[in-house]
């Protein structure tokens, strides 16, 4: 079986090694930079499934970085960070990252939030990678939807992780305690606040009309409903 790959970008060698050690004992496999030019090199000759990624570096600005992965990588995102505000986590939260773990951390945290999403990104065992549904296609195998005249707009990771939940479970009220559990999430104020730009996102993405959206519906004080009729292929 193919380990998965962790890559870690963080100008803190200790860090580096920390995570490095950790993750490889735990079963991936991993690839460390201190600079984002080198990390953004090495992403023309190796996929990784997961991007571990600082928020100070000295040759670029960690937030721009983020937001580009998420929109052109695939890779699971999430930012390791001293910055420890509430809207900080917020801001990398809808720029398009998964998750925003705070410095000082143990490890063993890093592994479990890893792990949990990965479990969090593979497809239902009954389903494709292609879900059809009142005139869109959702491509998960290139992030992507389409129209009925064949164009396409990208989405992020995270944005593909809370669509999916709306496309495998149609017409069912999820909760956003269930959608936590599902996107293992830490229930909080920055939780919610990215769940809701992430559905405003897809929203906008599917051109639904603001004050009226007739796919993604808030049953307020419940959750969201994904009212369109899907199939997989």
């Amino acid at each position: 079986m193919t380990r998965p790959l962790v890559t870690i970008l963080d100008d803190e060698p200790e860090i580096r090694t920390l995570l490095a050690v950790a993750l490889e004992e735990a079963g991936f496999d991993t690839l460390s930079f201190g600079r984002a030019r080198a990390f953004e090199a090495a992403l023309a000759t190796h996929t990784p499934d997961v991007c571990l990624v600082d928020l100070s570096l000295p040759d670029s600005d960690g937030l721009t970085l983020v937001h580009r992965l998420a929109l052109e990588q695939g890779a699971i995102v999430i930012i390791i960070s001293g910055r420890a505000q509430v809207q900080d986590r917020v801001t990398g939260l809808e720029l398009g990252a998964d998750d925003y773990i705070i410095k000082p951390f143990d490890p063993a945290e890093v592994v479990a939030r890893i792990r949990a999403r990965l479990r969090s990104a593979k497809p239902s065992p009954q389903a494709g990678t292609v879900a059809a549904f009142s005139g869109w296609k959702a491509h998960f195998d290139r992030y992507a939807l389409e129209d009925d005249t064949g164009a396409e707009i990208p989405f992020s990771h995270a944005e593909g992780e809370v669509l999916r939940l709306f496309l495998d479970a149609p017409k069912r009220l999820l909760s956003r305690a269930q959608m936590q559990s599902s996107l293992g999430g830490v229930a909080s104020e920055s939780f919610d606040r990215a769940m809701d730009v992430r559905i405003s996102r897809l929203r906008t993405k599917l051109r639904e009309d603001p004050k009226n959206p007739q796919l993604i519906k808030t049953i307020y004080g419940a959750g969201y409903i994904f009212l369109g009729d899907v199939t997989w292929s």
